[in-house]
């Protein structure tokens, strides 16, 4: 329980503070504009890369990785069939998938992993899988849906490697996979810019908090609710139904790939759906209320299956 409350005061305390930068202006009219690109275009590209450069790509195999992605695939699924019913939009809907099952494995997922579940390194299957297939396919349907990528199909194919998120993951899926060792001189200086990106994208998203309207009204209130409630409920049971009932997990592995599901959405969600310009309010939102709900939900998790 512990490390699930320190993991939530820590990224409170940085939102609050982008929040009070908000209000007082600091930063001028367009701080949260700039902290966003910061963190799309240079932190997150960098931390990507670092993070994936070292990773052991082994984890790709594991019954986790497995269940993360049939989760994950799940609730997604599921916020896309309503999306498309009711008429969302490709890039609107596709915020809303990412948010139903994109779940907050970095700045959060690390620090719970390390006090709840005794071992960082259990965040890994969903951190990487989330980083090697999910972004580069969600950043590619959101540069597409903007129609701002024409010409032929060649071109279309080659659309994630014009943009920084994706590139910086593959690069660093490269890397890891040839065994490469890069040198400090390199990545020193790309560790300290990637190490921008968490406090960049908490602090836009505080930012962003200032003057607006409180969640769950307005036009997004029905894909918000939907969003969370796949997000907190559905993709933490699919998960554990999935662990327990398809794949044998017990005790600690159960404990562990319930927890990661349980997470809520990534921040990291909104500096994307900013960047596009597209279903930053449901974005906003989901990401706000998930990290609310999902505290009861990830304590009661750690009490049951600990």
């Amino acid at each position: 329980m512990q490390g699930v409350l320190t993991g939530f005061a820590v990224i409170a305390v940085v939102i609050g503070v982008g929040y009070l930068l908000g209000l007082r202006g600091h930063l001028g009219p367009q701080g949260r504009e700039v902290l966003t690109k910061l963190a799309f275009h240079v932190a997150s590209p960098a931390l990507l890369f670092t993070t994936l450069a070292t990773a052991d790509l082994s984890v790709v195999f594991s019954a986790r990785l497995l269940v993360t992605a049939l989760s994950t695939v799940a609730v997604a699924g599921a916020f896309v069939a309503v999306g498309v019913v009711r008429g969302w939009g490709v890039g609107r809907t596709t915020i809303g998938a990412l948010c139903s099952g994109y779940v907050n494995s970095g700045n959060l997922g690390i620090p719970i992993a390390v006090y709840v579940l005794g071992d960082a390194s259990l965040v890994a299957p969903v951190l990487l899988f989330q980083l090697v297939l999910v972004t580069p396919v969600a950043v590619t349907i959101l540069d597409l849906s903007r129609g701002g990528v024409g010409g032929t199909l060649w071109r279309r194919l080659l659309t994630p490697l014009r943009n920084p998120i994706a590139l910086g993951s593959l690069a660093g899926v490269a890397v890891a996979a040839s065994g490469l060792e890069v040198p400090d001189a390199v990545m020193d200086p790309v560790t300290l810019i990637g190490n921008m990106s968490v406090p960049a994208v908490l602090l836009a998203f505080g930012i962003g908090l200032c003057g607006s309207t409180m969640p769950l009204r307005g036009v997004e209130r029905r894909p918000v609710l939907l969003a969370v409630a796949l997000k907190a409920v559905g993709q933490p049971a699919v998960a554990w139904a999935l662990a327990s009932g398809v794949f044998g997990l017990r005790g600690p592995q159960l404990l562990d790939v319930v927890v990661t599901s349980a997470l809520p959405a990534a921040q990291n969600l909104y500096t994307y759906a900013s960047t596009y310009g597209v279903g930053e309010r449901l974005a906003r939102d989901a990401i706000l209320v998930s990290t609310v709900v999902s505290v009861p939900v990830l304590v009661g998790v750690a009490a049951v299956l600990g």
